[in-house]
């Protein structure tokens, strides 16, 4: 089922490239069939996915090059299967958000499509080989998404995305190099090298670590290797920026949970105290230079850094609490941050021609049902109480104060801020006198295509607010397995 999942995207590339380039109703209804039937395989998986059973489950495992010991290796546990489904549910909704182009609708979609494979892969591959061809197969579609179907400055954004993710990943490359030699089996299979990695003298295992670090910050984005995003997701299309935003910053953070925390816990735990630094500057600093926003696109685009700040914040910390409660804020994220960019790029946007905040105003008079979903979206961002914003946030700090009291301190000053400027945000966008310039002026209200897209997002992320047990439960089993080890590696020695 797992290569189902994966694959099914590149099969319906594969048909979109033999339809007639004209035909955008086909190629569009082909592209949002493939993407369904993605989300309604990985619903299956959840069905059958046994929370508290031991180790991966699904997995398929064939020798790929075995003189190399390169493996085609799948597998997923309760957080790896929960990026997975968000994956698929929020390439579904930016395929139908997609709707919009009229330029070169067969390429892109094509390219959506295949970028939905590489997304799946990196969840799901357990050999490293495997792993680091599905993170660089996002790169190439992902930078023509942003090139092509961009902004303005698109050319600019895409280049620099391209080289910022293109040298993390060499760097990273040279680390699954350096476990693979270092560790004498031959073999890049994750879970083999789990097990050898803990094992690495003192001084491997800090080079190894650097060089996953730096791969993994670029995607993240930790602070200072940030700045390539802003432009991305100003200038990308807004299918593109709910997918940029939504999963690929996820892919840094797993990659730390799935690589970085159970292979080289000793390292980890040595720069436990940087990571939780650098989460805490990505919280405040992500929201001080929101609040100093113009572009209504790029104060979302640092609110994006300032709560991946709360995921390492929490991995950093590596109590139980604090890493369901960062996978919790992955899972959050990545259903405020696509509706927020779809909200800010295709809904306002398109009727009034404009992202400045000072060119809006008196919105909820002009287009209400539009207002009072985008009131919904910044109360979930700003992490009200009763959506799921709050729950992981609060999680989060709760499990990593008695790690890290002085930086929780300091992270909750972030906390008001961030509800500073997504408030004086909203008073200036949908309350007051409609503002003239820009063209807002008598407004269509939103579509029910639109509203396709929004509500279940809304739906979602009303229901983990409220009801966020069944979800903790569900990866409960992975975070305790996970904590486990750094806690037997840490009785074991270290540095």
């Amino acid at each position: 089922m797992l290569t189902a999942l994966i694959f099914l995207p590149l099969l319906g590339s594969l048909i979109l490239l033999c339809l007639p380039r004209e035909n955008h109703r086909a190629l569009r209804g082909v592209a949002t069939f493939f993407t369904a039937a993605e989300l309604l395989i990985s619903l299956l998986l959840v069905a059958r996915f046994v929370p508290g059973q031991a180790g991966m489950q699904f997995t398929e495992r064939y020798d790929w090059i075995p003189s190399l010991g390169i493996s085609y290796h799948l597998g997923v546990d309760g957080v790896s299967l929960a990026l997975l489904v968000l994956t698929a549910l929020v390439t579904l909704l930016s395929a139908i958000t997609s709707y919009s182009i009229t330029e070169r609708v067969k390429d892109f979609y094509v390219l959506l499509l295949l970028l939905e494979t590489g997304m799946l892969g990196v969840f799901a591959a357990l050999d490293y080989v495997l792993f680091y061809v599905f993170w660089e197969l996002v790169l190439v579609p992902m930078y023509f998404l942003i090139g092509i179907w961009g902004g303005p400055r698109r050319q600019y954004a895409a280049l620099k995305f391209f080289i910022y993710t293109l040298a993390g990943s060499v760097i990273m490359l040279v680390g699954i190099l350096a476990l693979y030699f270092g560790s004498g089996l031959g073999t890049f299979d994750m879970l083999a090298l789990q097990e050898a990695g803990r094992s690495l003298s003192s001084h491997l295992q800090w080079w190894v670590f650097i060089a996953f670090f730096l791969g993994f910050a670029v995607k993240v984005p930790i602070f200072p290797f940030h700045t390539w995003l802003p432009d991305a997701h100003v200038e990308a299309p807004t299918g593109g920026s709910m997918l940029l935003a939504g999963i690929l910053l996820k892919m840094g953070a797993y990659g730390f949970y799935r690589i970085s925390l159970p292979t080289l816990p000793d390292a980890t735990q040595a720069f436990a105290v940087t990571l939780a630094t650098l989460g805490v500057i990505n919280i405040v600093y992500g929201a001080f230079v929101a609040m100093a926003q113009q572009d209504l696109k790029r104060m979302v685009a640092y609110s994006s850094i300032s709560h991946m700040g709360f995921v390492m914040l929490g991995l950093a910390a590596m109590t139980p609490r604090s890493l369901s409660g960062a996978v919790f804020v992955m899972l959050s994220h990545g259903l405020i941050s696509p509706l927020m960019f779809f909200l800010v790029g295709t809904v306002l946007y398109e009727r009034t021609h404009t992202r400045i905040i000072d060119e809006l105003g008196g919105l909820y008079n002009r287009m209400p049902v539009a207002a009072v979903v985008l009131a919904f979206g910044i109360f979930a961002n700003l992490g009200l109480p009763g959506l799921s914003g709050f729950v992981g946030e609060f999680a989060t700090l709760l499990g990593s104060f008695d790690v890290f009291r002085t930086l929780v301190i300091a992270a909750s000053l972030g906390l008001v801020i961030t509800a500073a400027y997504h408030l004086w945000m909203m008073q200036r966008v949908l309350m007051g006198e409609a503002n003239t310039v820009g063209g807002v002026g008598l407004l269509p209200d939103i579509s029910r295509r639109e509203l396709l897209v929004a509500v279940p997002l809304m739906a979602l992320i009303l229901f983990l607010g409220v009801y966020p047990a069944p979800t903790f439960a569900f990866f409960n089993d992975a975070i305790l397995r996970l904590q486990n080890m750094v806690q037997l590696a840490s009785l074991g020695g270290g540095f």
